[in-house]
């Protein structure tokens, strides 16, 4: 209902409780008010309620509007914030998790579950592709070793870049089958990614992967170092492998 039509039955009101008081005031005919009387309590309340009541109704338009643009505006910042502190935990290249995002997600994973894994993937050989290509192809190579890796994890699975070319995999809940199973699938898809650093011929890219069975018991810390040192014996027995323990050295 639009500000007019409210007034005029605001002010109708105030003229049917008009003549009703002025009835007992000056009674008349009827049981109505007589003559000067009747047209004082007709007149007066549409000479005063009416722009009286339009005003409010306006001024209370008004404030809904304004109250109706706060709060779009408190929603957007909200929708803001979030999408700024999403993007604080991301890596600008890549999309995954940056390495404090990373590993506070794993912290929280590793407190709701006895079982799962955790994988450190370093690309091999990396420097080279940098020093023969340039940085920029280098990125290339990168972003196809996260996208391989992407594809070949679980759904829920926490993935991450921790360092230069190196990235963290959580498989939360994962036995050791499921673990080799993963990380194996991993690095074959990283092997059969489609890097073509010239425009034509296709470089074959690979990765080494460490990793290590959580134990709720077990520090992240102990299981990172523990994985570092599987990713490493991956190196030294000629790369482009998955190695890792059941249980941490330090549990």
């Amino acid at each position: 209902m639009g500000i007019a039509m409210k007034s005029t039955a605001a002010a109708l009101a105030s003229v049917v409780v008009s003549v009703l008081i002025g009835s007992i005031v000056f009674r008349g005919p009827y049981g109505l008010p007589d003559g000067a009387g009747l047209v004082m309590c007709i007149v007066c309340p549409l000479v005063i309620a009416w722009p009286a009541s339009a005003w409010l109704f306006w001024q209370k338009e008004k404030l809904r509007i304004a109250l109706g643009e706060v709060e779009r505006s408190h929603a957007m910042l909200a929708e803001a914030h979030r999408a700024l502190a999403e993007k604080a935990r991301r890596d600008d290249m890549t999309g995954m998790l940056n390495r404090e995002a990373f590993f506070a997600e794993v912290e929280a994973a590793r407190r709701g579950t006895d079982a799962g894994t955790l994988l450190i993937v370093d690309a091999d050989n990396f420097k080279a592709i940098n020093d023969r290509f340039g940085h920029l192809t280098g990125d290339v190579a990168l972003l196809e070793i996260s996208t391989a890796i992407c594809r070949a994890v679980r759904e829920g699975d926490i993935v991450g870049r921790i360092g230069g070319e190196e990235f963290g995999v959580f498989l939360a809940g994962a036995d050791h089958r499921e673990s080799l199973q993963v990380a194996e699938r991993l690095r074959r898809e990283v092997v059969a990614a489609e890097f073509r650093p010239t425009g034509d011929a296709r470089m074959p890219l690979s990765v080494s992967v460490g990793g290590v069975m959580h134990r709720r018991a077990s520090n992240l810390s102990d299981l990172l170092r523990e994985a570092d040192r599987q990713l490493y014996e991956a190196k030294q027995r000629g790369r482009n492998q998955v190695i890792f323990t059941q249980v941490p050295a330090a549990a």
